[in-house]
């Protein structure tokens, strides 16, 4: 006599597949975070070198650089956060996204010294970790 034809999983092969998937999931989750953080810091850099020549041409239209981000031609990424500084001759700005939660912070300067990295060369981006706010920039 013939067996009959049996269709489906057995629940060990269900609990392999179910565990199988769960190891996956467990190395791909810190690294996707990883490259995600990655992604908005480059948003950070790349907004501040946004404003570099919208700043220059500001100050060829009125002879001072803007304190505003509203004077500028410039709108920041989703979830970002710039603060502007500027004096006669010199500007700087800082950079934070809401995502990036450990006090990583963006910051460029133009003739004069990056609020974050003194050694940035002039018009360079520089990004380093924030434990206190500058007093300039507390609310």
């Amino acid at each position: 006599m013939q067996s009959p034809l049996r269709k489906g999983f057995t629940l060990i092969e269900l609990m392999i597949t179910v565990v199988i998937i769960g190891v996956l999931a467990g190395i791909a989750v810190p690294k996707f975070n990883g490259s995600r953080r990655k992604a908005y810091i480059s948003a950070m850099r790349s907004d501040l070198r946004n404003l570099v020549p919208a700043q220059e041409l500001f100050y060829a239209d009125s002879a001072r650089y803007a304190l505003d981000q509203s004077h500028l031609n410039v709108k920041p990424s989703n979830g970002m956060t710039i603060t502007l500084s500027a004096g006669p001759g010199y500007w700087s700005a800082t950079a934070r996204h809401e995502q990036v939660t450990d006090g990583f912070t963006c910051a460029i300067a133009v003739n004069t010294q990056n609020p974050l990295a003194p050694a940035a060369p002039d018009g360079q981006s520089a990004c380093a970790t924030v434990t206190r706010m500058p007093s300039a920039e507390r609310p």
